[in-house]
């Protein structure tokens, strides 16, 4: 299929930012994710003194893999998701590929333009995507069937975010699924949620393994 805008949101992708493209093996099916090829490049220390904001958006997260091969074991045909830090779009390719009608946010524009290029070269989609401040969601964001996010619970601060985040945009049979490496916020969260009238239970606890990284998955689900 040829997407002309995403061909020119690639080309400017790739004069504003020197890219990297990695490919990566999810349940037999390979994947090419383009990506800044250094994060670390990308810090603005404007930004970091305005809201503290860094740019973990540009990593590959083992949390975002694990969740992306989650993802692609489940039906999502007729089904809306939600992803809450998207990222360079790695579980938002999944999300597609599994049949969902996602809509893909995050805080910073460049995540959004990345998960376009992304997700489009890899399935074809190209998917919606809003610009969203977990600290004031906008009214019209609606309720999903299932709302997503890989680690996304690395400050304290975030545990009541995210939670009220889920509150807000799981629909009543819906759910929500959070991948979490042991983050500083994770049993916060569990605390927030519970104030909120969710339920959090535990799907699974991955290893993951790749060069000198070792870290263990805890896959939650939250429920209303």
């Amino acid at each position: 299929m040829k997407l002309p805008a995403i061909d020119r949101l690639e080309r400017q992708l790739e004069r504003r930012f020197v890219v990297a493209r990695t490919r990566l093996t999810l349940t037999d099916r390979v994947f090419e994710m383009v990506h800044p090829r250094s994060p670390e490049d990308l810090i603005d220390e404007a930004d970091f003194v305005r809201d503290e904001r860094l740019p973990y958006w540009a990593e590959l997260w083992p949390s975002g893999i694990i969740l992306a091969e989650g993802l692609s074991g489940l039906e999502g045909e007729g089904l809306r998701l939600l992803e809450i830090g998207c990222g360079i779009g790695l579980v938002a390719t999944s999300a597609v590929l599994a049949g969902f009608e996602v809509l893909e946010t995050d805080y910073y524009e460049d995540a959004l333009l990345f998960t376009r290029v992304n997700v489009a070269r890899n399935t074809g989609v190209d998917p919606p995507t809003r610009m969203l401040d977990w600290r004031s969601p906008p009214d019209d964001l609606g309720t999903f069937d299932l709302v997503v996010g890989a680690d996304v619970l690395y400050e304290q601060p975030y545990a009541g975010l995210v939670a009220a985040l889920l509150a807000r945009t799981i629909g009543v049979t819906g759910r929500g699924m959070i991948a979490d490496p042991g983050r500083l916020a994770a049993p916060q969260f569990r605390v927030e949620c519970k104030r909120l009238g969710l339920t959090v239970s535990r799907l699974g606890r991955v290893p993951y393994s790749s060069g000198e990284i070792r870290q263990n998955i805890e896959v939650l689900e939250v429920r209303r």
